[in-house]
């Protein structure tokens, strides 16, 4: 397996997190603004929110790091990756899990189609951080 070149890495988590960061920011305006019903949902999710929100950031700082060239930004991206993988596998599971038994096979398709190419991605970034061209272009030598 080939590694994946660092600016790609760091342009698309860089991308991607920002959007991810961006859309979470509007969804919690956009409920803000519904009413007072929203107001006391997002109340109580406040602590999920949150953290979410800072495991976008943590991935936008790892993308930003890696574009920099940065030592500290390796582990971060990775701590990222598996985070973001174990979160998608959970979510998936308590989804199919949630779901009647009869419509099980056509959310697992779909799931697999969303699931699959998350943890190749988060996979081949590990994979690239770990490897040697990495490790001495982010260490500064």
């Amino acid at each position: 397996m080939q590694a994946l070149p660092l600016p790609a890495i760091g342009w698309l988590y860089t991308l991607v997190c920002s959007a991810a960061l961006l859309l979470g920011a509007w969804l919690v305006i956009g409920l803000h603004l519904q009413g007072e019903a929203a107001r006391r949902q997002l109340a109580r999710s406040v602590l999920e929110d949150a953290v979410l929100f800072g495991i976008w950031i943590l991935g936008l700082a790892g993308g930003i790091g890696v574009l920099l060239l940065q030592p500290w930004s390796r582990p971060l991206l990775e701590f990222f990756c598996w985070v973001i993988a174990v979160l998608t596998l959970f979510s998936a599971w308590t989804r199919l899990r949630a779901t009647p038994a009869g419509q099980r096979g056509t959310l697992a398709v779909s799931l697999i189609l969303f699931v699959v190419p998350i943890l190749a991605v988060c996979g081949a970034t590990i994979y690239t951080l770990r490897g040697e061209e990495a490790l001495r272009q982010l260490s500064g030598g």
